[in-house]
């Protein structure tokens, strides 16, 4: 074998495997606990993801200062009504816990996507509140019909919404899953 042809396949290998191994060291901070919880949901696993990744980094003992917990950072008082709503046992004990926590915030999230269709109006409602949103999808500025925003006044959740489409699109690379 000529040296040069040698040479580049060598080179060839070597950035393989280097791509290789960064492609999995992403991947890898695109985890998926909690698998067959989000599956059972009948949720875009992709969504979920995006949405755990986004609110608690994975982290189950994850507390915000709005009182928010868990890997779905879900408001006790938001957890009571969708486990009212749902027909489901309310457990506080139990919203750090990991596979509970998952489970709420499927319902919560497959609650407001039936209220609010379109997908970054659900997420600003998970964000911002249901109510909140109500009120700008009624405010010409910030919707031209009522049921899609063109616009979130609040920077906070509009950074979030994006984060979250930003890590689904991850996710539905890494994992090829439809969308």
């Amino acid at each position: 074998m000529r040296k040069g042809v040698r040479n580049f396949l060598i080179w060839f290998g070597v950035l393989f495997v280097v791509a290789l191994a960064c492609f999995l060291w992403v991947r890898g901070s695109y985890r998926r606990p909690f698998r067959e919880e989000v599956e059972k949901s009948g949720l875009s696993p992709s969504l979920v993801f995006a949405v755990m990744k986004a609110e608690s980094g994975f982290d189950e003992e994850a507390r915000s200062k709005a009182g928010a917990v868990g890997l779905m950072q879900i408001l006790p008082a938001t957890a009571e009504f969708i486990c009212r709503e749902r027909g489901v046992e309310f457990s506080p004990e139990k919203l750090c816990e990991g596979e509970y926590n998952v489970r709420l915030g499927c319902l919560y999230l497959s609650y407001l996507l039936e209220r609010f269709p379109e997908e970054k109006t659900a997420l600003a409602a998970y964000n911002a509140g249901e109510g909140k949103v109500r009120g700008w999808l009624k405010d010409e500025r910030y919707s031209p019909d009522g049921t899609r925003l063109n616009k979130i006044p609040y920077p906070e959740t509009e950074e979030y919404v994006k984060k979250v489409m930003k890590f689904r699109k991850n996710y539905l690379f890494f994992y090829r899953e439809r969308s």
